[in-house]
């Protein structure tokens, strides 16, 4: 006897399997249209990325080689693409938005000429050990001392360690030369833990009425953000606060409070915005949007304006 199967009429035949937490939680952003809430902003964008043979240093020269042009001719492209999404976003938050570009080498005369509400540092592609040392010395006094805010982003985060005195591993906790392949990497969306949702950078994340909402936020103080990096830096440097955590990597977001300052800086690329074409449909759907990264990004413009109204006024944070 052929015993009939009865198919439900309302489930489809393809539904996915559930997964477990975090896998069974709303992972993707739908698009959520933004309305701009800062009125203007100076915004320095700093470019982090080689540029020239000026910008590197002998040790990449002699790893390099005869490539090295090619190595710099990537970075340049790389340069377009990371400095123009930053300044989309600018774009998309700040209704009349002022910004001007400059390079690593050039950040302490950019910011004395252009007098900017905030400073957000682009990533990097390369080992630091490939950067001329002058300018990791020079962006060193100069992130210890300027009373501006900054935002640091993924190879920015990492700058602003080695400024505080923090050394840049690998995710295995190896020096930069000890690995430069076949390294363990944070890539593609990532939920990271929050460690401090009381900082205002976290105002709006847990706002169920604020658009589109995540479940995973709401359920376990947690991030979807966007990787791509197989360096860290080692610590939290004295004077930081650490924000947010992961298991491969720590360190995924810091705060400077102190001493006049306020800096931000995440491991992750809170700028990207753009569809994920590898889909999986069990847990991903496409997400036109990083919603956590866009809050955290406009939340940091708006601590920076605030911060330097303060500074103005004669107060000291």
């Amino acid at each position: 006897m052929i015993e009939e199967i009865k198919l439900e009429t309302n489930t489809p035949l393809d539904a996915p399997e559930p997964l477990p937490f975090p896998f069974n939680q709303r992972a993707f952003c739908r698009y959520e249209p933004i309305e701009k809430r800062i009125e203007e902003a100076r915004v320095l964008v700093i470019n982090d990325l080689l540029r020239n043979d000026e910008d590197i240093s002998d040790v990449a020269r002699r790893e390099w080689g005869r490539n090295a042009a090619v190595e710099l001719q990537r970075e340049r492209k790389i340069t377009e693409l990371a400095i123009g999404n930053i300044l989309s976003n600018i774009a998309r938050l700040v209704k009349r938005p002022r910004t001007h570009v400059a390079h690593l080498s050039e950040i302490a005369e950019a910011a004395d000429d252009f007098r900017p509400d905030t400073i957000v540092l682009s990533g990097t592609l390369r080992d630091f050990d490939y950067y001329n040392p002058a300018y990791l010395e020079t962006f060193g006094h100069f992130v210890r001392s300027t009373k501006i805010p900054v935002l640091g982003i993924c190879g920015g985060h990492q700058l602003v360690g080695l400024g505080f005195g923090a050394r840049v591993i690998t995710l295995d906790h190896l020096e930069q030369h000890e690995r430069r392949d076949k390294r363990s990497f944070e890539y593609q969306y990532r939920f990271i833990r929050i460690t401090a949702p009381d900082d205002p950078v976290f105002q709006g994340i847990n706002d169920t009425e604020s658009g589109i909402w995540q479940d995973y936020t709401k359920e376990a103080r947690i991030l979807r953000v966007w990787q791509n990096h197989g360096l860290q830096i080692d610590r939290v440097p004295d004077g930081f606060q650490l924000l947010a955590t992961a298991y491969l990597c720590r360190n995924q977001m810091m705060v400077k409070r102190s001493e006049g300052q306020l800096i931000y800086t995440v491991q992750f690329h809170l700028e990207k915005s753009f569809e994920d074409w590898n889909k999986n449909r069990t847990r991903w759907e496409h997400p036109n949007e990083s919603r956590d990264g866009r809050i955290i990004f406009e939340n940091f413009l708006l601590e920076s304006i605030k911060h330097i109204s303060h500074t103005e006024a004669g107060g000291e944070k």
